[in-house]
């Protein structure tokens, strides 16, 4: 069965199915995206969402700022594991920290994060002794780290409140129930199945061991607390009435996010708002919107703008040491005097 799989993949891959597949995927998703927010956005006052964005207390302001800081120090250890998962570990944890923060930043403003995130990801790492291949089993264990923290997320949230997920799949909540229970059962299979025996995938240099049992867990944990602090954040500024309670935010937050990844647009710009506004359809439609626009100015625009202010200053730093250890390495050896290589060049031309 496991061969039959493969042999399918590969012929997919060969094909670029999957390729073309994503594409119209990323497409769809995004015209969907567009139609809804058209509709959803008709007749929106925009003096009220202004009004919306500056009633906002500023005490909910700072709490919304302190779970995404929480949620972005919890996705640091998402490269912290992968380092010290493909062996590693000399690289120190203010490095982690300063990769995942830039490159997920970097990634989720401008956009196929897997490219950008990962461009970011080797100029910093490649100062370590690390190559591309070691960059690219790092974005595919902190990816793993991402989807897994997701599929528990999901699979517990609708499992619990499956009316949640009915308002942006338009599915009935004892399928959305089944759906749930069927993705922790396959979460439960997975960590089962690294947990017997070591597992490995891929070839030749690009082979990544998977984490064991133990450490599966320590991955769901990560992206779990990760992403419950990600929907804090937004429940912390969503309209107050009517209360649907966390529980719902968190699943609507977390399938929007979703469509907003799969899409690939920068920060899911249209579809998670789209999905947001569809989602939480109960809301006051001005006050929502304000309270995602503040969450974009927190979660996106600020981490960005910093993630840039840090690189600038770390390549100056970089520079400004490189320049230092020329300068040096000439007082060392600074050559023959300019009199000796006069005398030199003459006899060399017969002079």
């Amino acid at each position: 069965m496991l061969e039959a799989i493969r042999r399918a993949m590969t012929l997919l891959r060969q094909k670029q199915i999957l390729h073309k597949l994503g594409v119209v995927i990323s497409v769809a998703v995004i015209g969907i995206a567009c139609y809804v927010l058209y509709h959803m956005l008709r007749g929106i006052d925009r003096n009220e969402v202004i009004e919306a964005i500056k009633s906002t207390e500023l005490s909910q302001i700072a709490m919304a700022a302190l779970f995404v800081s929480a949620g972005y120090f919890t996705l640091t250890f998402y490269d912290w594991f992968a380092v010290r998962a493909i062996g590693h570990a000399h690289v120190p944890y203010r490095i982690n920290a300063l990769a995942a923060f830039t490159s997920y930043s970097i990634g989720h403003n401008v956009g196929a994060s897997v490219f950008t995130g990962g461009a970011v990801r080797y100029r910093i790492y490649s100062a370590y002794g690390l190559n591309a291949i070691d960059v690219a089993k790092i974005c595919f264990l902190a990816g793993l780290t991402f989807w897994l923290g997701n599929a528990a997320v999901l699979g517990l949230g609708i499992s619990y409140h499956p009316e949640a997920a009915a308002a942006i799949d338009q599915l009935p909540p004892w399928l959305n129930r089944t759906l749930a229970m069927m993705i922790l059962a396959a979460l439960v299979g997975y960590v089962v199945w690294v947990w017997t025996q070591p597992r490995v995938v891929g070839r030749g240099p690009w082979t990544v061991v998977l984490p064991g049992g133990p450490l599966t867990l320590l991955q769901i944990a990560i992206g779990i607390i990760d992403l419950g602090f990600c929907a804090l954040a937004m429940y912390v500024l969503v309209p107050d009435e009517p209360n649907l309670g966390f529980v719902v935010v968190a699943v609507i937050f977390v399938s929007a996010t979703l469509l907003g990844f799969a899409s690939h647009s920068p920060g899911g710009l249209g579809v998670f708002d789209a999905a947001m506004l569809v989602g939480l359809w109960q809301m006051d439609r001005e006050e929502l919107l304000g309270g995602m626009l503040l969450f974009r100015v927190l979660y996106y625009l600020s981490p960005f703008v910093i993630s840039v202010i840090l690189l600038t200053f770390r390549e100056v730093i970089i520079g400004a040491r490189s320049k230092r250890l020329q300068q040096a390495a000439l007082k060392l050896d600074p050559g023959p005097p300019p009199e000796a290589a006069y005398v030199r060049k003459r006899s060399d031309s017969g002079a």
